[in-house]
């Protein structure tokens, strides 16, 4: 199919980088598939060899119906939908198992999505995906280093993640200014594990680092926690006065929520 992008889009050409991207699925034989912005179908195609089901989810109103006499049939279905409207529990329901999903992610919305595949966990095994390679960095950070932060901790809390492979723009058309990375996703929510909620959990998570310059003493006090409170809290869980959140890793952030909680 020829067709200009738009929304954004980078086609991915590179033949060897799309089948990689397919085997770290691992085995997808009896799998249902949801793929993110397939584009012309060079993922998909190789998906559709090889896959239980595929679900692509194209939101270019030209894109999609294209996709579809290319690529339509009883195992591939093609629906013209924002992936940040798709109901994963439904079709995780109607699959009678847990999604696995791929996608080459839009760069402008590539947040979004993620919180929203995080906050679909419960109907997904395992994602590979990829995007812009310094988002990739701040995912697969360690505590301690400068891509560590609120990305970071956000995704790792719903299961870890591992870089797989990176790309340069010359593998798409059009190329992007930028490198794009792959990585894996295996959805494992640590929120109970940690003895933590989830949603008060991530707001203090966003309170920790809503400064990352600051330390966590002063990035509390500005979210009304009082020096006394922060001062027990950080003592009872172990860490030190003028500790930053960047420095600390999800074990440690959780015992000092718990602490905060008391």
């Amino acid at each position: 199919m020829s067709q200009k992008p738009k929304l954004g889009q980078n086609f991915l050409r590179d033949q060897t980088a799309i089948r990689r991207i397919v085997a770290a699925l691992g085995d997808i034989s009896a799998q249902t598939v949801v793929e993110i912005g397939p584009g012309q179908g060079a993922i998909t195609g190789q998906l559709a060899a090889q896959a239980g089901r595929v679900i692509a989810l194209e939101l270019d109103r030209e894109l999609a119906p294209r996709l579809h006499a290319f690529l339509g049939s009883d195992r591939v279905t093609v629906l013209e939908q924002d992936v940040l409207q798709f109901d994963f529990a439904s079709a995780a329901a109607e699959a009678r198992q847990k999604l696995a999903v791929v996608g080459n992610l839009p760069y402008y919305i590539t947040s979004p999505i993620l919180l929203r595949l995080a906050e679909s966990a419960a109907s997904l095994n395992r994602a590979v995906l990829m995007v812009q390679r310094e988002v990739a960095d701040r995912i697969v950070a360690d505590p301690g280093s400068r891509d560590y932060g609120l990305l970071t901790v956000t995704v790792q809390m719903y299961g870890p993640v591992e870089r797989l492979f990176t790309l340069p723009p010359g593998a798409f058309s059009p190329p992007p200014e930028v490198h794009s990375t792959v990585f894996r996703w295996r959805f494992a929510p640590r929120f109970n594990e940690l003895g933590v909620e989830e949603a008060p959990f991530l707001s203090f998570a966003r309170q920790v680092f809503a400064l990352k310059r600051k330390t966590l003493a002063n990035n509390l006090r500005a979210a009304s926690y009082s020096p006394d409170t922060i001062q027990t809290a950080l003592c009872n869980a172990g860490i030190p006065p003028q500790a930053r959140a960047e420095e600390l890793s999800i074990e440690a952030l959780a015992r000092l929520f718990l602490e905060l909680r008391k």
